[in-house]
């Protein structure tokens, strides 16, 4: 029924909402009742089952109701003179109506008072008036104050600046209560009804406000949502048909079907074919056996099953708890690609029809990722950008956006592909860096909680995770337990410290408290192991289960190659030159590029091409077609196309070894390492069934051959200093303790050994011989203090500090909020802490052309503009790499590398910066001489003067 215009308030036939919306001015109130149906839309189309629980559970099942009543009033702070003033000619009409200001009123005033928080005042009025009590109104009116990203205190809106003009007085206060009664009205709401019972966890909220910015970024798109100047023309009955047509065009879509989600016994067959392992079977059953939403922590070995494992426990935790969709983190890019490769095939038997995304800043180049998008045709969702009057209010849809053609299957809307939206996809996967974005306080935060609310959370490799990325999961893990969204955790297993923080951070957000009893949580009993953590009755519940491994225990003998500074590479070569020479397969890791490059070069001097070079500072696509190589020779028996096991190979590689990589190595030399990480490394000897012929009789049994470090002896070893700076001191101490015993006793029992080890390695009890005790405790002074230091600058950019736990609203959330960070680059250098460094694309000189070539020699033009054809572009983007973290590296890189004019129409290319290298591949930059050597990678020393 179209609004009728009371005598109080002929205004709101004039008051505006978007200057220009399709070339028309489009009013207020019909922004207002656009955004109230997209809501009721998002609601019964997109929200998952178990935010809705929530949202009802506190509104007496009138959730609905208060989501499309809350996001219908989210503007009402446009209803004000400091916002209608702004366009000169739109501001006569609204004068003419009887809303007037004092002609000499400040205008600094006006810009000050922001439309949210004008709203924010408004509404926590005309509740007040409604009869909602201040604690219902402190929860909710923070949520308008920061529907565009940044939600401030109650005193950045509580008092309007220049004498209350900017707010309005009089005239302006009867047409403010208007607005409110109308979208109240045509939504057949009661106000004084719709007061929620009590307050949602914060983490509810959170995911509220992030649903309240889609809902208006999505009726804002001009091209959706064109504009209407004439309110007889508004209805609640046209905003519903305009908002029907533009989800059906934008071809929005939520999450799982629950009736296609199974559980049971039989789950992993049903999705993997093969009968369910040991620990796959047990994380099955805890998650059918957790009384409400929890957090399951699995440990295994490499080779496990831990991924399926996971992906079948986080089906049954969907279906138990509501969830539509699952986030899998991982911790690097290069691991987020075929694990994309895996969930993708998972949800093709759960339900095909749920979109999925890859999320990272590469994905336009994964392969599988453009066969998904190949179905659909996308006509340009515009990234988020300012405002028309040039504030930092971001949309998301500048522009406007047209919808894709695409069938209903697995491709993502295009809406869901801008920046900061990826989150909101029902099924994603990408590096752990998206999760540790969602606990920063960062604009636009709640978009990404607003994803996370309906979702399990899978998280693989946590060992992998700092003590600075460490605060960063903790601070998530708290949000997602005070949501009670499920989670999933996986690792080769963890220290008994860091287990206990990642559950205590969990059940501190369930508890919503910091004192939660941990006594009752059971140490491993076993391993591999699976524990489920949740809260019953007020208090946390454990349940664990010790699964039988898979494999037997390998026993694995354990010797120290002598290694001092004089000769770091000799002894190396020599010894595994030696082992192979008749026939073999080895993997060597070092811990720094420079002694891999070092080690390969006398190794290929005497082996010649059996030999392999593996690290981060070869180009993305020959670090890729290297990597597949290895894994196609010394990948899993039967692995499609795979060739078969070469007579001899030798891996030399950097720790890009130690996660999600397959291989299957009769002998490992490896520095020496953090105790974990050299298990780790240890996964992959004779990691799979073969044929005892199949090895060479002199390597049939397992061996490590730990380097970089002195032999055992009454002194402490010399370590490598490239290793003291990536691990510190005091760590690599402990383990070179327990290699030194491991190679006096015969060695270790993998994966049997594996917790013990891992939990002595970081324990505190004394481990190194009495002749290292002065240096161990100098080393363990300094590990403790750079840990307090770290753990420390991460608390600056946390969402909220556990102090805040036993708050019940978010007023204030964003104060003292940190800068907005544009891209993945910028989010590492938060989240992952680091020396940051600067990704290049390497280009040629083009001498007698006077233009430039890609590093594989095709000519780009005389700016680059050769990007534009398809066949060239994958040869440039080919020739990525990240330049070493060195500070003067950095910062040379940033102020003086540009893209290459040809490239401005690219999307990716036109914020990419090319380091162009002469006729012999060398570039100066940051005081440094830099060569790419086709086998070696990128090369660097300090230039000559």
């Amino acid at each position: 029924v179209s609004i009728t215009v009371s005598d109080s308030a002929p205004a709101l036939g004039v008051l505006w909402g978007k200057s220009n919306a399709g070339g028309v001015p489009h009013l207020l109130l019909a922004h207002l009742l656009d955004t109230a149906a997209v809501a009721e839309l998002l609601w019964d189309r997109y929200l998952a089952p178990s935010l809705k629980v929530r949202v009802d559970d506190c509104c007496v099942g009138r959730g609905r109701e208060f989501f499309a009543l809350l996001c219908g009033l989210h503007d009402v702070g446009k209803a004000t003179p400091a916002f209608q003033t702004k366009v000169p000619d739109l501001a006569v009409a609204v004068r003419e109506a009887g809303l007037t200001w004092p002609r000499d009123a400040s205008r600094a005033a006006f810009q000050r008072w922001h439309h949210t928080g004008a709203g924010a005042y408004t509404l926590r009025r005309v509740l007040r008036a409604a009869g909602w009590s201040r604690r219902s109104i402190g929860w909710v009116v923070p949520l308008v104050a920061g529907h565009h990203g940044v939600i401030p205190g109650a005193g950045r809106w509580s008092d309007p600046p220049g004498r209350g003009h900017a707010q309005g007085t009089g005239s302006w206060v009867q047409v403010q209560d208007a607005a409110v009664a109308s979208v109240a009205a045509v939504l057949g709401v009661d106000l004084a009804a719709t007061e929620p019972r009590h307050a949602p966890s914060r983490a509810t909220q959170l995911a509220l406000s992030g649903a309240m910015v889609m809902a208006d970024w999505i009726a804002s798109d001009d091209q959706q949502f064109s504009g209407v100047s004439d309110l007889a023309r508004v209805s609640m009955v046209s905003a519903r048909e305009r908002a029907g047509a533009a989800w059906e065009r934008l071809g929005l879509s939520g999450g799982f079907d629950p009736a296609r989600l199974g559980g049971g016994p039989d789950l992993v067959r049903r999705r993997f074919g093969v009968d369910a392992r040991p620990v796959q079977a047990d994380a099955v059953a805890l998650a059918e056996g957790l009384p409400g939403p929890g957090l399951l922590l699995l440990e295994a070995p490499m080779g496990e099953g831990k991924t399926e494992a996971a992906l079948a426990a986080a089906e049954v935790l969907a279906r138990r708890f509501g969830a539509d969709g699952v986030f899998v983190g991982m911790p690097t890019q290069a691991t987020s690609d075929p694990m994309f490769t895996r969930v993708h095939d998972w949800l093709s038997h759960v339900d095909p029809d749920v979109p999925l995304a890859l999320l990272h800043g590469k994905r336009r180049f994964n392969p599988e990722w453009q066969k998904l998008l190949a179905g659909a045709r996308f006509t340009g969702v515009a990234d988020d950008g300012r405002d028309e009057f040039g504030v930092d209010d971001v949309y998301g849809v500048a522009g406007g956006a047209a919808g894709a053609d695409r069938e209903p299957g697995d491709v993502p809307a295009e809406w869901f592909l801008g920046r900061k939206r990826g989150l909101l996809v029902p099924v994603t996967v990408g590096t752990v860096d998206h999760l540790l974005h969602a606990a920063t306080r960062t604009r636009h935060v709640m978009l990404r909680h607003a994803g996370l609310a309906g979702r399990v959370v899978v998280l693989d490799e946590v060992h992998a995770y700092d003590v600075y990325m460490e605060q960063f999961l903790s601070e998530a893990l708290r949000w997602l337990g005070d949501g009670g969204v499920p989670v999933v955790l996986l690792s080769a297993t963890l220290p008994p410290r860091m287990r206990r923080a990642l559950v205590r951070a969990y059940l501190e957000g369930a508890t919503r408290r910091t004192e939660v009893d941990l006594e009752p949580m059971p140490a491993p009993a076993g391993y591999p192991t699976v524990l489920s953590a949740c809260l019953v009755d007020g208090g946390p519940r454990f349940e664990q289960r010790a699964a039988a491994p898979w494999r037997e225990s390998l026993p694995v003998a354990v010797q120290v190659l002598e290694e001092g500074p004089r000769d770091c590479v000799g002894p190396v070569a020599a010894l595994v030159a030696d082992a192979v020479w008749d026939g073999g397969c080895a993997l060597v890791v070092r811990n720094t590029v420079a002694r891999a490059q070092q080690v390969y070069q006398e190794l290929r001097a005497e082996l010649g091409p059996d030999v392999v070079l593996l690290h981060a500072r070869l180009t993305a696509q020959e670090r890729a077609d290297r990597t597949e190589r290895v894994l196609d020779r010394l990948g899993r028996p039967g692995r499609d196309g795979g060739a078969d096991r070469p007579e001899r190979l030798v891996v030399v590689a950097t720790q890009v070894a130690e996660q999600s990589f397959d291989v299957d190595a009769d002998l490992l030399v490896t520095d020496l390492a953090p105790i974990d990480l050299l298990l780790q490394r240890a996964g992959r000897l004779h990691r799979h069934d073969r044929p005892e012929a199949d090895r060479p009789h002199r390597l049939r049994r397992p061996t490590v051959v730990v380097t970089g470090m002195g032999a055992p002896s009454d002194l402490p070893p010399w370590l490598p200093p490239g290793s003291r700076a990536v691990y510190g001191e005091h760590l690599l101490l402990r383990a070179a303790a327990l290699v030194a015993e491991a190679a006096r006793t015969g060695g270790w029992s993998v994966p049997a050994d594996v917790p013990a080890l891992v939990a002595r390695g970081y324990g505190d009890s004394p481990l190194v011989p009495p002749g290292w005790a002065d240096a161990a405790a100098s080393a363990g002074e300094k590990w403790d203090e750079s840990q307090r230091t770290r753990a420390g600058r991460a608390a600056s950019f946390l969402l909220s500090p556990p102090t805040d736990l036993g708050k019940r609203d978010l007023d204030g959330l964003h104060e003292n909020a940190t800068a907005e960070l544009d891209d993945e680059d910028q989010v590492a250098a938060v989240v992952r802490d680091g020396e940051p460094s600067a990704e290049v694309v390497l280009v040629r000189r083009d001498t007698p052309d006077g233009g430039y070539r890609s590093l594989g020699g095709r000519s780009l033009g005389p700016t680059g503009e050769a990007v534009a054809d398809e066949d060239v572009m994958p040869d440039v983007v080919g020739a990525t790499i990240r330049l070493p973290a060195r500070k003067t590296i950095t910062e040379a890189a940033l102020a003086e590398l540009r893209p290459l004019p040809g490239w401005a129409g690219d999307p990716w290319l036109r914020t990419a910066r090319a380091l162009v290298l002469d006729a012999d591949l060398t570039a100066r930059l940051g005081g440094y001489r830099f060569r790419y050597d086709p086998e070696l990678g990128l090369v660097h020393e300090r230039a000559a003067t």
